[in-house]
């Protein structure tokens, strides 16, 4: 029974051969990949005429580790780009506004593709730039040459030892720098044309932006902003409070464009093409309506990904429908966990990146479960003659428990690994799903592809009308969901070996048949049931700028409103909620330039932030006396300081963000950031030693 499955583990093993160069903390030479892949050729030769089936599962397994390696390794070789130095200041900065990038905390931003920046060489200049402009700056079209000056850096590091790498992500987008707008964008005559790979992608990117502003203009704000979202991948227009009503509500996946609404666009063009030929007798008579109608999916999943702009989680479900309707049309089952295996083998060989990232490991992770409960699902034999009333009666409790069955399945698969890496829970989150699928599945997406199919022509106004009052019914969930009692609650991740292991345990429960399934479970539930490490007493940001302190249960910002989405994320990472700001004044001396520990201060730690001016006189010594630790963001700490631990400028430019533990005996250690990320490509922009 499972010697027919084992297909089933390649893009397991396929992945876990990527996640494995990833973890690495330095990077192989390149003669690896390329050894790795004679080595899999090797493999999958003598696979090929092995008779043993043992053998022949061995030997193919182990090729999809090796190739998967291996692919990661010339993936990371081929989108290798210049990275921004760090500390490298303003810069007049000239490109093309390759489109506008989803808002960030400090508004909105650009994504600029750089004709020149100063006078740095083409060889040293990034691909593309992501740049925050100013609030209430002017937010050019994609497309618009544009001209600004800018503080440029490096992608940041991540905010807190072992959390999310943000800058990984950025390496494989070819961003190479990021920056703040200190002018506002002004038009530039560029001496010479884009590239044409580079205006093509623009133009579409215009075009997508053109839709937007329409929709958003025809619905308004309130509603435009996640249809445009949910349409064309545009996030512009999102207001904030509605995102966080949503993400508190367990809907935030409806923002990004993934699996679910790639699904309901090609399965709403799927059915609707299977109806209109069966619909023409002589159509339907001539032709495989199943086929025809795989083909117009498999044209709308096209369609969908590139007015989308075909961002990595809607490639990943493009190619996840692909290899449904062309199941179809090979006249094989288009849901069927063989199925879902080559799609994921097909994505990690595209992005072998996505084994790190939570939408990948999340989106299959739950479309394992499904197809897997779809499997185990009983189908009870048809009654004859049954009075329709009775038939409707059953159609609802039969679509009622297959929704709750569904629901709680794809939360308990997707629960462990949003836990881990978002710390959140989302108390309501399985009933508020159940209330916004039938109004996202049925009413929503379908009025949306409508809508963005018709406005071009001037016909999308009724359409996207039916889309604006859906989406009002979801804010009107999300809210009500965001409102309840105990509507979200912060856990702290587990060890790191949690995360793969729950992975593991997911899949051998979704993978294998029969009892020994539940061997899986315990892995499943590690995130959860692992203990915690001790959390640190004080997080230091990555420049040295922002400092928090742990408080029994809760952590205390010095500075709340510097590097305010790092320590909110590093407490999340500890289970830690962040307490009042105006508390911290009843712990700490604080003025603009430093804080200082008093007598109730849960941590004897003092910081000094200011760069350009001097403290006051005798200030510095009153930090080194009154703390045990001194954060000292200058390059030089003062002389003969008291403070057991100092940590200043050169320490932060080596190491990123810290955690500070102190040991039972007094003594104080950091964790470094850098140091758990290694020494990689990605890492380089704030590495001063590649």
């Amino acid at each position: 029974m499972q010697l027919d499955r084992w297909t089933l583990w390649t893009p397991v093993a396929f992945g876990l051969g990527a996640a494995l160069y990833f973890s690495l903390p330095r990077e192989p030479l390149a003669l690896v990949a390329w050894a790795g892949l004679t080595i899999t050729a090797v493999l999958l030769a003598l696979a090929a005429v092995s008779h043993p089936r043992g053998a022949k599962i061995v030997l193919v397994l182990a090729a999809c580790a090796i190739g998967g390696f291996s692919a990661a390794k010339v993936r990371t070789e081929r989108v290798a780009a210049p990275i921004a130095p760090p500390a490298a200041g303003a810069q007049r900065l000239e490109g093309w506004v390759v489109d506008v990038a989803a808002p960030g905390e400090g508004g909105q931003r650009l994504l600029i593709a750089p004709y020149r920046i100063g006078d740095w060489s083409p060889e040293a200049t990034p691909a593309r730039v992501r740049v925050t402009l100013r609030p209430g700056a002017y937010l050019p079209s994609p497309g618009a040459p544009v001209r600004l000056l800018a503080l440029i850096n490096p992608p940041p590091p991540p905010a807190s030892p072992g959390s999310y790498d943000f800058a990984r992500d950025a390496f494989f987008e070819s961003v190479g720098g990021v920056g703040l707008a200190l002018s506002p964008p002004v038009t530039w005559e560029p001496q010479a044309p884009a590239p044409w790979r580079l205006r093509l992608t623009m133009a579409v990117n215009a075009a997508r932006w053109e839709l937007s502003r329409r929709i958003v203009d025809t619905l308004g704000p309130e509603t435009g902003g996640l249809a445009a979202a949910m349409t064309t991948g545009q996030e512009a227009f999102l207001p904030r409070e509605q995102v966080e009503d949503l993400r508190t509500a367990g809907l935030a996946h409806i923002i990004s464009i993934s699996g679910l609404h790639m699904a309901i666009v090609g399965g709403f063009a799927f059915a609707l093409a299977r109806l209109l030929i069966a619909a023409w007798p002589w159509l339907a008579l001539r032709v495989s309506g199943k086929k025809v109608a795989a083909i117009v999916g498999l044209a709308a999943v096209g369609g969908y990904l590139l007015l989308s702009g075909a961002p990595p989680p809607a490639v990943r479900a493009a190619v996840t429908a692909s290899v449904a309707f062309c199941a179809i049309l090979v006249d094989r089952q288009a849901i069927s966990l063989h199925a879902l295996a080559l799609a994921a083998m097909a994505v990690l060989l595209i992005q072998p990146e996505a084994v790190t990232e939570p939408g990948f490991q999340m989106s299959f992770a739950a479309t394992a479960a499904l197809v897997a409960l779809a499997e185990a699902w009983p189908r009870p034999a048809r009654e004859i003659n049954t009075p329709w009333p009775i038939r409707l009666v059953q159609a609802i409790g039969v679509w009622l428990a297959a929704s709750l069955g569904a629901s709680f399945v794809a939360g308990v698969a997707t629960g462990p690994i949003a836990m881990h890496h978002f710390n959140r829970v989302a108390t309501w989150g399985l009933i508020s799903n159940l209330a916004a699928a039938p109004v996202s599945s049925f009413l929503m997406m379908p009025a949306l592809a409508l809508g963005a199919a018709l406005t071009p022509v001037g016909l999308g106004e009724l359409p996207l009308a039916a889309a604006g009052f859906a989406i009002s019914l979801l804010n009107r969930i999300a809210q009500a969901a965001a409102a309840a009692p105990f509507a979200e609650l912060v856990v702290s991740s587990g060890p790191g070996w949690t995360l793969p292991a729950a992975f593991l345990g997911i899949l051998w429960l979704c993978l294998w048949r029969g009892r020994l399934r539940w061997l899986g479970l315990p892995l499943a539930l590690s995130v959860s049931l692992a203990p915690r490490p001790p959390a640190p007493a004080a997080w230091v940001s990555a420049d040295g700028a922002a400092v928090a302190v742990r408080t029994g249960g809760e952590a205390l910002l010095l500075r709340p409103d510097v590097k305010l989405f790092g320590a909110e994320l590093w407490a999340r990472r500890h289970g830690l909620a962040v307490q009042d700001p105006a508390r911290r004044d009843a712990a700490f001396n604080c003025d603009r330039w430093s804080c200082a520990p008093q007598a109730g201060a849960p941590v004897a730690l003092a910081a000094a932030w200011n760069l350009k001016r001097p403290l006051a006189d005798g200030r510095a010594q009153a930090l080194c006396s009154s703390a045990e630790v001194l954060i000292w963001r200058g390059p030089t700490p003062p002389p003969n300081c008291g403070a057991r631990l100092v940590l200043s400028a050169a320490d932060f430019q080596r190491g990123g963000a810290a955690e500070l533990y102190r040991s039972s005996d007094g003594t104080w250690r950091a964790v470094w950031a850098q140091d758990l990320r290694g020494r990689r490509p990605w890492t380089w922009g704030s590495d001063p030693q590649p």
